[in-house]
């Protein structure tokens, strides 16, 4: 009986071992512009970036529109874990910022001339590896490792955790999205859940913004819920959802097996959901076109800087006029640095003072970038 279920138990870890596809073409266009890729700063640090592939191509993706024999990035979050794992930050990177996308392999095995131009065509361009080296370009930081996930695939995971929990707070009547939802609180199928996380037109004010900012509350879901004892501690329930992840995922070749994601998971267990937090990168419109973004200075390279060294970084929600609030200020990554605010509209510095009844210590401003946690409920 022992042997049978030990026989169970390798079949299934090989399966889900299989599951994973590797990029390797990634690994070796990387592997070609080595030397001119960032150098890590902080040892037991790691970036990952998260790719939401956007593929028509397959049965499963091919009720989404036609296949034109490419696919772009839909999502792009880099997700910075600090080297403690007691906290983890999401980045995301607008589809429509104005960036220079390196001279990368086309897919056809042509090469293309470098180009400034919104990121989306990084990855439409060249794969995960031209999106990789772009954000490097535009960052300074070290990407360590890459995940690419189509429509199926994200579906498969909601369903494998039986569904989303979001909250509404006005129905929703999109034809396009085949989306219609009630108000308030509404558990989404993994169908139902691909339409709101893609929806743009029809919900919020129409822009990438609140696109962004409702795909990362609902990854703050997704989260708690897989996080949840009735998962992790559940055989039954588990299964399903790596059987799920493991057959969505392409990533790197290190991170291509169970016992590399393993080890990437088990420094996410313990964090408690208002240490996960989301934002977006401080933007602007574009000069030359308001339709596209670009970075906000200095506030990006502070944050850029502050990932770069593993340093803290605090988000909290933005106010109506658009500042950022520090009763709501999250848990930061790193050590705390507290102090009084001063916001404007894309960062908060909090300015520590010297001691009561001496000279003022040189001040060490922290940022507070306007974002939310994995533990604030959209309907409180």
């Amino acid at each position: 009986m022992l042997v049978v279920a030990a026989g169970a138990g390798w079949a299934a870890y090989a399966k889900l071992d299989r599951n994973i596809t590797a990029d390797e073409a990634a690994a070796a266009e990387l592997a070609r512009f080595g030397r001119e890729r960032p150098t890590a700063l902080a040892e037991d640090a790691r970036n990952i970036l998260l790719i939401g592939s956007d593929s028509r191509s397959g049965d499963e993706n091919g009720r989404y529109g036609r296949d034109p024999g490419t696919e772009r990035s839909d999502t792009v979050i880099l997700l910075h874990l600090p080297a403690g794992r007691g906290s983890a930050t999401a980045v995301s990177l607008p589809r429509d910022l104005m960036v220079d996308v390196p001279g990368c392999l086309r897919r056809d095995g042509t090469r293309a001339e470098p180009v400034f131009t919104v990121f989306n065509q990084a990855f439409q361009q060249g794969g995960s590896a031209c999106a990789i080296r772009t954000v490097e370009k535009l960052t300074g930081i070290r990407v360590d490792h890459h995940i690419v996930v189509d429509f199926h695939g994200f579906k498969e995971m909601v369903e494998a955790v039986d569904g989303v929990e979001v909250c509404l707070r006005e129905p929703i009547d999109d034809k396009a999205a085949e989306l219609k939802l009630p108000a308030g609180r509404v558990a989404l199928n993994g169908e139902q859940a691909l339409g709101y996380v893609r929806a743009r037109k029809s919900l919020g004010d129409g822009s990438d913004t609140h696109r962004m900012e409702r795909q990362q509350r609902f990854l703050g879901a997704l989260l708690s819920k897989v996080s949840g004892n009735d998962v992790l501690l559940n055989p039954a329930k588990l299964y399903p959802v790596l059987n799920a992840a493991t057959s969505a995922l392409t990533t790197d070749p290190k991170l291509a097996n169970l016992r590399g994601l393993y080890e990437l998971v088990r420094g996410l267990r313990g964090i408690p959901a208002e240490h996960v937090q989301f934002l977006t990168v401080p933007r602007e419109p574009y000069g030359n076109d308001a339709d596209r973004d670009q970075l906000s200075q200095p506030a990006a390279e502070e944050l850029f800087d502050r990932l770069r060294r593993d340093a803290p970084v605090t988000v909290a929600q933005s106010t109506a006029q658009g500042s950022v609030t520090e009763s709501e200020s999250a848990t930061p990554t790193g050590n705390s640095d507290g102090g009084n605010t001063k916001s404007d509209e894309n960062v908060t510095r909090n300015e520590s003072g010297g001691q009561s009844g001496g000279a003022p210590e040189p001040a060490s401003p922290t940022p507070t970038f306007s974002g939310n946690t994995a533990a604030e409920d959209a309907c409180a």
